[in-house]
């Protein structure tokens, strides 16, 4: 398999990944002791989801799998849950695309 099981917890899939997949349902106050520091979760994060492996910046890009997956709509503080609550999809956002190979801004 490619990428690193966290504890057995959470799948990390490249070195680069701002997030990793929650692999059960995680819990506040769990620790992901083989993360790079070592993280504390500070919400349940149901399985499945992302859990922030660093702070990101509102505007800064979320990366996943190696790849860009989406964009923080506010700042996120590692070991939180990041969702659509705090993070928009840049998938099939050709709108934004189009915006961006203009070298402007999107609404």
């Amino acid at each position: 398999m490619k990428g690193e099981v966290l504890d057995g917890r959470a799948l990390l899939m490249a070195d680069d990944d701002t997030v990793a997949t929650a692999l059960e349902d995680l819990e506040a106050g769990d620790r992901l002791a083989d993360a790079d520091p070592p993280l504390t979760v500070s919400e349940e994060i149901p399985f499945g989801h992302k859990v922030a492996l660093t702070d990101i910046e509102a505007g800064e890009r979320v990366r996943k799998y190696g790849e860009v997956v989406g964009e923080a709509s506010e700042s996120i503080a590692r070991g939180e849950w990041v969702h659509t609550h705090n993070c928009e999809s840049l998938r099939g956002r050709g709108d934004r695309a189009a915006v961006e190979r203009e070298g402007g801004e999107s609404a």
